[in-house]
């Protein structure tokens, strides 16, 4: 999703797990603190980007306070906006059958299990937001953050 996002924006994406895994291949050990790091350095690079005038896309779970903080803290720096956007899929068995399936080429940030999406906790969104429920097609939820981001 975040993919046809940028590419139909024609933004930069960025992806926290994708910092993560390579931190992870440069010999950092798997926890809390590498998490934290990750969208630390995407961040920088958010920022860095912003300031070039680039519109950007970051694929985060953004499950906490702090982790939104992160955005709205890069967004005032650059003098840009913000948008959030919430994706859930409603329908529990397809979500399961999507994740169990899903092979992103991560090649040492395992995916997640069932048992821990199911074990997160977010905390309540109190910013303003897009919330999409992406049991519909992908082409569909692509369309609705696209006009959203454009809005």
């Amino acid at each position: 999703m975040a993919a046809g996002v940028a590419a139909g924006l024609g933004a930069v994406q960025l992806s926290i797990d994708e910092a993560e895994d390579a931190m992870l291949g440069a010999g950092l050990a798997a926890g809390w603190e590498t998490g934290v790091a990750a969208y630390e350095v995407t961040r920088a690079f958010a920022e860095q980007n912003l300031a070039l005038g680039r519109i950007v896309v970051v694929d985060a779970v953004n499950d906490s306070e702090p982790a939104r903080q992160t955005w709205r803290g890069a967004a005032a720096r650059a003098g840009s906006g913000l948008r959030f956007v919430v994706l859930t899929c409603s329908d529990r068995q397809e979500h399961r059958r999507r994740l169990e399936g899903r092979r992103r080429g991560l090649r040492h940030l395992p995916e997640p299990t069932w048992a821990h999406v199911e074990a997160l906790a977010y905390a309540p969104w109190t910013d303003p937001h897009l919330a999409v429920d992406t049991v519909a097609p992908l082409d569909t939820v692509v369309e609705a953050v696209l006009g959203f981001s454009r809005g």
